[in-house]
């Protein structure tokens, strides 16, 4: 199915929005391509043959048919960022943003870049054009944070697809990571960067020795970075003193609710028809809210007893971005040992760690359920000579015989502490020369990266309802005795690891003439045994620690490929790029991705390009090697309900296992794109791109809800490989696949199996937008400036609606960079911009608009919702930086990132909480110096 898109309406908007866009960017200055540099020196046919990435031909260095943007390691240090993630997250082709480092994810200490708004699995990156390992904390990206900034070179941005040349993965477009190799004599850096506001610290420290000759060179250093944890509480913007953390998962009392058939169910969270209603505490428990101690903590929220609640300030104790620390050694060097043959290596050894903190342990979610007082028992309020002081309270009689659930927090025990450790190894060898007309490579390579990760002051859910049921943890009072000494806590832990071992080989060679010039071709062939493991702790991955869950994953699988590239310069101008990749896996089958570009050169001064490729995505090892698990899925379905309880009414579970899905494919996709390059004048160069991305059989999580759907033809778009299991099926059965069983007489559901599946498709297409100028100023020196803008107009998934502008999906990102030079000084001024999107009260408000059988609840919430704004504004940042070159070999840096101390974006709808950390920085204004010192 295609999605319907009005091109011409969007590149109008976008030409009035480029046009009027004066001010936007970060401190980052994409450097020329290396075409524009070499048009002030000699002629195209005198430059040296060289790769660029996106072709594996080399060549002159010319503007070719695809959209490379090169960034120079002038422009990376310009940004002030200590680490190749921020710097990457903060330019314009990271369309909505990608996920930093959060305080209380499984993902501890991963950063990505995500190009196209298409996901960081989606991005490639690369490593002097080898794949960067996959982070195993994640299992299905790549690890920016794993990549030490003191020892990139440059980076090279491809925003087109790649697959036919790189394979897997480059669906969205590539990073390529240059390291560096040339350097003669010693080069010592430190820094530091004090942020005005509380938290965020940053310091840095690098030390780069080498030295190179006409038969070679090589390189070797050490770096240390690291920034300090962010608290929750040292940001007024997520929750100030008049609006602090709120969690009902505070100390709260309930009853078990009755349907609409009488039959008592278990609410999932303290709903208002099921809550105690104290004339004086409402919900609460007497004793944390009531007493007034523990305040900063604890706090009654409501008016009346019919709305009167105990809330948990979570923000008093958690974090919201870890702390990272990189440590790194490189070495890197290149060896002639005949006229024509050399001999390089490179080794790189990263020891990434983070440090995270989450409130203590809610009882959400909670084995079975919430907490159950028994009636009876020393916690329950109506137990008389219990731990309640106030069980003779009549309120509280009046459920003396009636099972009670409680909404806890464990916050006696103390905050969850979050560390994880991920070092990695990454070994490459290999011979590059020519024999006769045919330029040869061959090399190996080795990486491994191995991550632990441990978790303290976790909750075991059944130990802590014996505790709670013997009275031997006191609800009431639960920081009396010594409550860590019960036994009810666990140190949890993760084991990742993945590996990858690769061969590979190449072959350069020209074939005929045409009337452009010569025919070059490539072939090449790469194989690689890639491994995967994550093994969680048996609590967690039986599902008895509450506030963490893990699904133990491992194993590995072989790749073998083969590629082909030609290069056809029809005339003179004119040339035509076809390549082809093949990959076989051990697991899942095989792939092909075709491509080819155009390039045309009309005039001098303009280069028109376009492009046509087709990409894939494998289905990452930790989806096909995960283990199954048992889940007893919630689920209001009537003819399951008819089945398990006799009514058409009801909340009830099914048995469902998750499962590795064996009929797992891989992703599909088909992109083109249009653009434009035009030296306008010696000083101004303008250029404009177009891209289309189509993605088929995307692979997503399938719940129970799609399965059941699809199996009885209520849902249209459904996911490939699943089936109706027959009678007297038996799960799991992994063999079976996804699907589920139903009871031939109701239609109930009897058991099924969830997992990953391939479903859907994404669209997307847009623009990007480059401006560049380069004025001598004489005596003043000279000014360079350079806009880039990317514009999205369409994104959507499914037949859904297009998002963006919606919250947390700008349709468009831009960056400015400013340079002066003047002497010995250099003056960077720049800016970050980020367009403004609707409100996530808007969208809230617009879907209730949309119910007319809204409930008075609703109605509610609605008319709160429009009380506020509709749109969330625009994000613009300034940041500045001096620089002098010292007389004595030395760099001296002065610079302010956000120089007016922006606060993120935050919908006041969620409470003033809501700050999307995949778009915004938290780290307000940070004056910053860093000092190099040259031998």
């Amino acid at each position: 199915m295609k999605l319907k898109t009005n091109r011409l309406r969007d590149a109008v908007t976008f030409a009035l929005a480029a046009g009027a866009t004066t001010l936007a960017g970060h401190g980052v200055a994409f450097a020329q391509t290396q075409s524009q540099q070499a048009q002030t020196g000699s002629s195209a046919t005198t430059l040296d043959r060289i790769e660029v990435t996106g072709s594996r031909i080399r060549r002159a260095a010319i503007e070719g048919a695809l959209p490379v943007t090169v960034v120079s390691r002038t422009e990376i240090d310009a940004a002030g960022d200590i680490t190749v993630a921020d710097f990457l997250r903060n330019t314009n082709f990271n369309s909505f943003g990608s996920y930093q480092s959060t305080s209380g994810s499984s993902w501890g200490g991963f950063s990505g870049i995500s190009l196209r708004g298409l996901g960081a699995e989606r991005t490639l990156i690369l490593i002097d054009g080898r794949r960067a390992p996959k982070a195993p904390m994640v299992g299905s990206a790549q690890d920016l944070n794993s990549i030490p900034m003191a020892a990139i070179e440059r980076i090279e941005v491809l925003s087109d697809g790649a697959s036919a040349i790189y394979g897997s993965d480059a669906i969205a477009g590539v990073v390529n990571i240059i390291m560096r190799k040339d350097l003669d004599g010693l080069e010592f850096t430190y820094g530091a960067g004090r942020p005005t506001e509380a938290g965020g610290d940053t310091e840095e420290i690098s030390v780069v020795v080498g030295t190179s000759s006409d038969r070679g060179h090589v390189l070797a250093g050490a770096s240390y970075n690291k920034r300090d944890v962010v608290y929750t509480r040292d940001r007024d913007y997520w929750f100030g003193p008049d609006s602090p953390g709120a969690s009902s998962y505070s100390n709260n009392f309930s009853t078990l609710v009755p349907d609409a058939d009488g039959n008592l169910t278990r609410p999932s969270a303290l709903g208002t028809a099921g809550r105690l209603r104290h004339p004086l505490y409402g919900a609460a428990v007497p004793g944390l809210c009531t007493n007034g101690d523990d305040s900063d903590l604890f706090y009654l929220s409501g008016s009346t007893s019919a709305d009167l609640t105990c809330q948990f300030n979570h923000s008093a104790t958690s974090a919201n971005l870890t702390s990272l620390e990189n440590t790194a050694i490189f070495g890197k060097g290149e060896f002639q040992i005949s006229d024509d043959w050399s001999v390089y290596f490179s080794a790189r050894v990263n020891r990434n760690e983070s440090f995270g903190r989450f409130a203590p342990v809610p009882s959400s979610p909670w084995p079975g359920g919430a907490i159950l007082l028994e009636a009876g028992t020393p916690n329950h309020p109506g137990t008389i000579g219990g731990n309640n002081p106030l069980a003779s309270d009549p309120y509280y009689q009046q459920f003396a015989t009636r099972d009670l659930l409680l909404y806890h927090r464990f916050a006696a025990l103390g905050a969850r502490d979050g560390r994880v450790e991920n070092t990695t190894y990454d070994y490459l060898g290999g011979f590059r020369g020519r024999l006769g007309e045919v330029d040869l490579e061959f090399g190996a390579r080795y990486v491994e990266s191995r991550a632990t990760s441990l978790g303290t002051n976790y909750v075991v859910g059944g130990l802590a309802q014996q505790a709670i049921t013997a009275g031997r943890y006191n609800i009431y009072d639960p920081y009396s005795g010594n409550p860590g000494a019960l036994g009810i806590t666990s140190t949890i832990s993760r084991d990742m690891k993945t590996t990858s071992e690769e061969v590979y080989a190449s072959a350069g060679f020209d074939l005929f003439e045409l009337p452009g010039g010569t025919v070059g071709a490539v072939f090449g062939a790469e194989y690689r045994d890639e491994y995967y493991q994550d093994n969680y702790d048996p609590l967690s991955e039986s599902g008895q620690i509450v506030g963490s869950a893990g699904n133990s994953a491992a194993g590995g699988r072989s790749v073998y490929a083969a590629y082909t590239e030609f290069l056809f310069p029809i005339f003179d101008g004119f040339e035509v790029n076809v390549a082809g990749r093949y990959e076989d896996y051990s697991d899942y089958g095989s792939d092909f991705a075709p491509k080819v570009s155009l390039r045309w050169q009309p005039i001098d001064s303009l280069t028109l390009r376009a492009s046509y490729g087709e990409g894939f995505r494998a289905p990452p090892l930790n989806l096909l090697t995960q283990k199954t698990a048992f889940s007893a899925t919630a689920t209001t379905d009537p003819a399951t309900c008819t089945l398990l309880t006799g009514t058409p009414s009801c909340q009830t579970q099914v048995t469902t296992y998750s499962i590795s899905n064996p009929a797992l494919g891989s992703e599909q996709s088909e992109q083109w794109g249009l653009g434009a390059v035009w030296d306008a004048a010696s000083w101004l160069n303008l250029s404009l791109d177009y891209y289309n991305i189509e993605i088929t059989e995307s692979i997503q999580s399938v719940s129970l809800a799609t399965i059941v759907g699809c199996l009885r033809g209520t849902i249209d778009v459904c996911p490939t490989g699943i089936s109706q299991f027959p009678g007297g099926t038996s799960v799991p059965n992994e063999q079976l696949g996804l699907g589920a069983q139903f009871d031939p007489v109701t239609g109930g559901i009897v058991n099924a199996q969830t997992g990953s599946a391939n479903i859907g498709w994404i669209q997307t297409q847009g623009y990007d937008f480059s401006t560049r100028t380069n004025f001598n100023l004489g005596d003043f020196g000279s000014l360079r400036n350079q806009l880039t803008l990317t514009y999205v107009g369409e994104y959507s998934s499914n037949g859904n609606p297009n998002i963006a502008g919606r919250p947390g999906s700008p349709r468009m990102r831009g960056v400015l960079n400013n340079t002066w030079s003047f002497g010995d000084w250099t003056l960077n001024y720049n800016i970050n911009y980020i367009h403004g999107t609707q409100s996530t009260a808007y969208r809230e408000w617009l879907a209730l608009a949309r119910n007319p059988n809204r409930s008075p609840t609703q109605d509610r919430n609605m008319a709160l919702y429009e009380s506020y704004p509709d749109r969330l504004p625009s994000y613009l940042t300034q940041d500045i930086q001096l620089n002098y070159r010292a007389p004595w070999n030395a760099t001296i840096t002065l610079g302010v990132n956000n120089i007016a101390n922006k606060d993120p974006v935050y919908d006041t709808s969620q409470g003033g909480a809501s700050y999307d950390s995949y778009l915004y920085d938290p780290w307000g204004r940070v004056p910053y110096f860093r000092y190099t010192q040259r031998f």
